[in-house]
C-alpha cells in the first residue's frame, strides 16, 4: 500500500483537507469554513480572529494528519493571504501546528492545480476544457484539454463580492446589478487572456458555491459526493438557484437542503459570479466537480512535483 499524502488549502472562505494515497482514493476529505478573509478586502489585513478559528481547524486537521500517520504534507494559502499585508502572522502560527510552510501560491498557480485537479478524471476527448474554479476572494478561469493552456485569477469571489456589494439581507435589485455590472467587466479581462473560451467543448465549475448550487439544484439532504461529482446544471437550473437565493434573506435560505448554514451569507455573492460567467461566455450547461486544487495538490505529492 502507497503512503498517504495530505493537501491543506487555506481558503478566504473555507481550509480543506484531503489525505490520499494514490489520488483517488479519499481516505479523508474535510471542509471547515473559517472565514479566514473575512474583512480583508476593506483592511488589507487578516482579522485576528478569523485567524484563529482558522488554527482552530489547522489543530483538528493535524490530529486527523497524525491518525493516519502522514508525513508528507503541502499546504498553500491562496487570495485572501494573497491580499493581506500581515499574512506572514498566520503562516509563522500555521507552521507550528501543522509543520510545514504553508505556500502562498500565485493566482496562475492556484489556477493550474485546480485544472490538474479537475481535469484527473475526464476524457480528453471532451476538452478542450474551461475550468472556472470560485473562490472567496478569488475566482481562476484555466483553458486547455491535458495541460493549462491560458490561466487568468481574478478579484472575484463569494466573500469579496458580498463584502464590497451586497450589503442589504435579502440584497436589493441595485446591489445585485451592481455585483453583477463588476463582474462582467472582470469577465471582459477574462476574455482578453484567454481568447479561445469560444472553443472550450466542457465547461467545468469548481469550489464551494458551485457545489452547493448543485447540492441545493437536487435538493440532496446528507451529502454525497458521488450525487455532485460530474453532476450536469444546465444554464436554466443555475438560473433558477440564483433566482431562489438571491431573494431570500440569510436566515431563509439556511433551510434549502445542500446548503451548508455557514455559507449562507456569501453564496449570493458567488452565485453572481457562476450566473454572469454564464451569461456573458454563452455557455449552456456546466459539468460540476468535487475535485480541484486539493487534488491537484496531493497529485503533485504523489508525482514528486
Amino acid at each position: 500500500m502507497n503512503t498517504p499524502v495530505a493537501a491543506i488549502d487555506c481558503g478566504t472562505n473555507s481550509v480543506r483537507l484531503l489525505i490520499t494515497t494514490d489520488g483517488k482514493t479519499q481516505i479523508e476529505r474535510l471542509m471547515r469554513i473559517t472565514r479566514l478573509g473575512q474583512g480583508v478586502n476593506a483592511t488589507g489585513r487578516l482579522d485576528p480572529a478569523a485567524i484563529e478559528r482558522t488554527l482552530t481547524v489547522l489543530r483538528e486537521f493535524r490530529a486527523v494528519i497524525d491518525k493516519h500517520g502522514v508525513t508528507r504534507i503541502r499546504m498553500t494559502a491562496t487570495s485572501a493571504a494573497r491580499d493581506a499585508s500581515n499574512s506572514d502572522e498566520f503562516f509563522v502560527a500555521a507552521r507550528d501546528v501543522i509543520g510545514v510552510d504553508p505556500e502562498l501560491i500565485s493566482g496562475e498557480e492556484e489556477g493550474r492545480l485546480s485544472f490538474l485537479g479537475a481535469t484527473a478524471d475526464l476524457n480528453p476527448d471532451d476538452g478542450p476544457f474551461l475550468v472556472c474554479d470560485i473562490g472567496g476572494g478569488s475566482t481562476e478561469f484555466i483553458f486547455g484539454t491535458t495541460e493549462p493552456e491560458a490561466t487568468i485569477s481574478v478579484d472575484i469571489g463569494c466573500v469579496r463580492m458580498t463584502e464590497a456589494w451586497l450589503h442589504s439581507d435579502p440584497p436589493k435589485p441595485e446591489e445585485l446589478s451592481q455585483a453583477l455590472s463588476v463582474i462582467e467587466l472582470h469577465c471582459d479581462d477574462v476574455l482578453r487572456a484567454i481568447p479561445q473560451i469560444g472553443e472550450a467543448k466542457t465547461f467545468v465549475g469548481l469550489a464551494g458555491t458551485v457545489n452547493a448550487a448543485a447540492a441545493v439544484e437536487i435538493g440532496m439532504t446528507t451529502y454525497d459526493r458521488d450525487k455532485v461529482h460530474h453532476l450536469r446544471m444546465t444554464r436554466a437550473m443555475v438560473e433558477d438557484v440564483f433566482r431562489t437565493l438571491a431573494t431570500e434573506s440569510v436566515e431563509e435560505r439556511k433551510d434549502n437542503p445542500g446548503l451548508e448554514p455557514e455559507r449562507a451569507d456569501v453564496i449570493v455573492g458567488g452565485m453572481c459570479v457562476l450566473v454572469t460567467v454564464m451569461r456573458r461566455f454563452g455557455l449552456r450547461e456546466m459539468l460540476v466537480s468535487e475535485s480541484d486544487i486539493l487534488d491537484g495538490l496531493a497529485m503533485s505529492l504523489l508525482d514528486g512535483d
